[in-house]
């Protein structure tokens, strides 16, 4: 199909297919070879990718649905529906393409297709629902074969929002199945849902992502899946008018079972409720041994924490019920763990369990199949286990759809927490896949006018909006500052992070439409002034009532108008699109020029006296040269006077830390990791938190205990005690900035990341008076290194002396700050005596 040649490039990585058209449901095999400076390589192992249904035209399959009328407002039992079919030939490959309205599990021949959970994911329905493709060559029997399908309600037509409201996208569950199968004589036959197919309840009596399953064992159609199976008495299935217009290809790693844990301890509360404790805070299910006699039912409910008086607490929960209920039939033998839903929680209260053990319960853990690609740790085991939580809480709320919570009647995409954590999400985990998907869906929901949602997808109704918030705004259907800012920086946070300009390309027109949309915004063309904003949310600098912050909305809303706009104009650039370059770039010079009229004074004084306004200001670019150091020399005397106490909100943490570090005042930003009292993040840590609080109060607030915001201080771990960072100008890792702050609180700190290069590395440690720092750059990349305050006749590599000569180093050059190195792949060791 397509030989690319030998092509002299630096470019090892997004290098596209560019040969003839791919034909739908076909597999393609390849084979690579790289040469280096002087050497090529041998042919890689054969490979293969596979094509999904590429056109409409592709599928033969109907929706089906049961044929019986269903109430749309009431919750009945999880259809089940099965078709029996004959291979006659000798089987050389069968694939089976499929998705739901709804959650689907797959059956054939009496076992579930595939690993996946909650499949196809969430979506905008309305404009995207993905199929799922699967491999079922050695599934299919030569002879007779039975398909099966389960179906749920789903995110597509269960309760959802605070409301608990239900068929936000549909009144009616379906199922879209197609199968082909190729024989080795080159025949094949196509098996396909349709009116053909027959159905009946199961005994998932109830399944509901808040609220949990109830299952009964005594409604079991034992080997309904099965090919011998009678069906007699069981009603015809019906078509769905859903169509193809929306159907796409699995777009992002599909969320599974991804470890298992098993509890700590079984406790008794003073109220005399017997609870589970899994030791971790978590996101999934639980695995249970089935124990009873026929019509016992087991009846388990999840939640987060005890409550101050060690008893059961399940109000932060809000509506969801969290609940799992299994009745026995009497043959039961084995687990159970539940299908369409799915629990955050820590611990479990056994409402009706005989004689509970231990080994009686496994955590099933929950999240998108994406690759843990970053590591931090270092001296201090607090700081530890803080980026232990930030990463439980990430897991914990990657489920296909980043969320907000795992556990209460919410777990929204929250678009102002996506862009307040991607950063770090990305040093975390390999996200790109993951926040590409989400990134169709914002595209997919935002307005014509450009209005980016709340939440994506884009499921809260205009009544559900608090009127409260929206009195006196003149927003019916709002949006926020930092919060509709993620169609801009979502999109440049994976750009940077993985040096695809395809993403850029894709969200351009998304970008530009949120940016048009705050310049039609205020009352002030450069200034956004007016509507609804979250502004700080969940700062403690005002009155405990007041959640949005003491930092205004307009200061807050305009800081970010301009950085969106930034962004937008550099990624014009990229593209080539020279007009709108420079179109924003005079839009960005004229935001900038109204924020600092109209929050700096002519002394350099920012308007807002506050921990989150001189971050954003700093971060964003927004003072004047001449005034920085006083504007952070400002920031610096709030926190010494304050005690180091965090009084910023969702806003203002990505960037305190980075401000007070970029500037000059490191060691403040230390004492702020380090403080151990409420407000901090270590606060949490003494009070045995095993993931992120939505609050810094939140052992009295008692909200969200599983909720990533704050954990966006991991991005500073990595880039500055870590030291590694991006240079702008060589995304995805191609060139690195290296430069770890040798901080005295710390006797060493190990940091690494696998970039789309390959591993990239950087450790130091304190040796005595001496400093040692590994470095490990990937292939084809380079990367400039500060060893902080080295003198370079001070400095060995590897045991010899520092040399240009030296295999991979480039330069050499002394600084104010200690010595610079240039290196090109490869893994060094520096080791020095660090001068005062």
């Amino acid at each position: 199909m397509w030989d690319t040649g030998k092509v002299d490039s630096d470019q090892s990585v997004h290098i596209e297919y560019d040969g003839p058209a791919l034909r739908s449901a076909t597999r393609y095999y390849y084979r690579v070879r790289v040469w280096d400076e002087d050497r090529k390589s041998e042919w890689s192992e054969r490979a293969f990718l596979e094509t999904g249904l590429l056109d409409p035209s592709d599928w033969s399959a109907d929706w089906i649905t049961p044929s019986w009328h269903i109430d749309p407002l009431t919750v009945y039992p999880c259809p089940i529906m099965r078709k029996t079919f004959t291979a006659n030939q000798e089987i050389k490959k069968a694939t089976v393409y499929v998705t739901g309205a709804g959650l689907y599990e797959l059956r054939l021949n009496g076992r579930k297709v595939g690993r996946d959970m909650l499949t196809p994911g969430w979506t905008s329905y309305h404009k995207r629902i993905q199929y799922q493709t699967y491999d079922i060559t050695d599934d299919i029997l030569r002879g007779k074969n039975a398909v099966g399908v389960v179906l749920g309600e789903g995110w597509y037509k269960g309760n959802m929002t605070w409301f608990d409201r239900r068929n936000n996208y549909g009144e009616t569950v379906s199922a879209l199945v197609q199968i082909h199968i190729q024989y080795k004589d080159g025949t094949g036959d196509t098996v396909v849902s349709d009116d053909s197919w027959t159905a009946a309840d199961g005994p998932i009596l109830f399944s509901e992502i808040y609220h949990g399953e109830v299952y009964d064992a005594r409604l079991e159609k034992t080997g309904w899946d099965m090919p011998d199976f009678d069906d007699t008495g069981w009603q015809k299935t019906v078509t769905a008018p859903m169509g193809y217009h929306a159907l796409v290809a699995q777009e992002s790693a599909p969320v599974r079972v991804m470890e298992e844990i098993k509890p700590v301890r079984i406790l008794q509360t003073p109220a005399g409720e017997t609870v589970v404790d899994m030791g971790q805070n978590m996101a999934g299910m639980v695995r249970f041994r089935i124990k009873g006699n026929r019509g016992d039912t087991i009846k388990l409910r999840h939640f987060e924490v005890l409550g101050d008086d060690g008893n059961v607490y399940l109000e932060n929960l809000v509506a969801a019920k969290q609940k799992v209920e299994y009745t026995l039939s009497g043959d039961d033998a084995g687990t159970f763990a539940p299908h369409f839903t799915y629990q955050g929680f820590r611990y479990l209260w056994l409402e009706a369990y005989p004689e509970p053990e231990l080994d009686d319960f496994t955590g099933l853990v929950l999240y998108s199949d994406i690759q843990t690609t970053g590591y931090f740790t270092c001296s201090n085991e607090m700081i530890n286990r803080l980026q232990q939580n930030i990463l439980w809480s990430q897991k914990s709320n990657f489920i296909d759809v980043p969320t907000d919570c795992p556990q209460r009647s919410e777990r929204l995409g929250w678009t102002g927490d996506v862009q307040i954590f991607a950063s770090t999400a990305a040093y975390n985990m390999d996200c790109d896949s993951f926040f590409s998907k989400w990134l169709y869906d914002l595209s997919a929901d935002q307005k014509d006018d450009g209005l980016v949602p709340w939440v994506v997808p884009d499921i809260i109704t205009e009544d559900e909006y608090p009127k409260a918030w929206l009195e006196g705004t003149g927003d019916t259907i709002p949006t926020s500052a930092g919060w509709g800012d993620a169609a801009v920086i979502v999109p440049w946070t994976l750009y940077q992070v993985y040096g695809d300009i395809r993403i850029l390309k894709r969200q351009y027109n998304s970008m530009k439409a949120w940016v048009e949309y705050i310049w039609q915004q205020g009352d002030h063309e450069y200034l956004w002034n007016t509507g609804f904003h979250f502004g700080d949310w969940a700062a403690l600098d005002t009155n405990p009532q007041n959640r949005f912050g003491a930092t205004s909305a307009d200061f807050i809303a305009t800081a970010y108008y301009a950085y969106s706009t930034k962004l937008l104009m550099k990624t014009a650039k990229l593209l080539g699109y020279e007009e709108d370059a420079h179109a924003y770039q005079q839009l960005y010079a004229k935001i900038v020029d109204a924020f600092r009229k109209e929050f700096i004074t002519p002394a350099g004084r920012l308007s807002d006296q506050t921990q989150t306004a001189h971050a954003v200001a700093l971060l964003f670019d927004l003072v004047e040269k001449k005034d920085q150091q006083k504007t952070v020399d400002r920031l610096a005397a709030m926190m010494k006077k304050n005690g180091y106490t965090l009084w910023a909100g969702f806003i203002g943490i990505p960037y305190l830390c980075f401000a007070l570090s970029r500037y000059g005042h490191a060691e403040t930003a230390m004492k702020l990791l380090l403080q151990t009292e409420c407000p901090s993040w270590l606060y949490q840590i003494t009070k045995g938190a095993t993931t992120i609080w939505e609050y810094w109060n939140n052992d009295t607030f008692k909200a969200s205990f599983n909720h990533y915001a704050y954990g966006s201080i991991g991005a500073w771990l990595y880039a500055v005690p870590g030291g590694i960072t991006i240079d702008e100008h060589g995304p995805g890792y191609k060139h690195s900035v290296i430069s770890p702050l040798l901080a005295a609180d710390f006797d060493y700190v190990k940091t690494g990341i696998q970039t789309v290069y390959g591993p990239l590395k950087s450790e130091w440690k304190r040796d005595g008076e001496n400093i040692e720092i590994g470095i490990t750059v990937p292939h084809n990349t380079s990367a400039t290194v500060l060893l902080s305050g080295a003198e370079p006749s001070s400095v060995s590599e590897n045991g010899a002396d520092l040399s240009e000569d030296t295999d991979g180093i480039m330069r050499i050059r002394k600084t104010d700050q200690g010595t610079e190195v240039e290196l090109g792949s490869g893994s060094y060791h520096f080791r020095y005596p660090k001068r005062p």
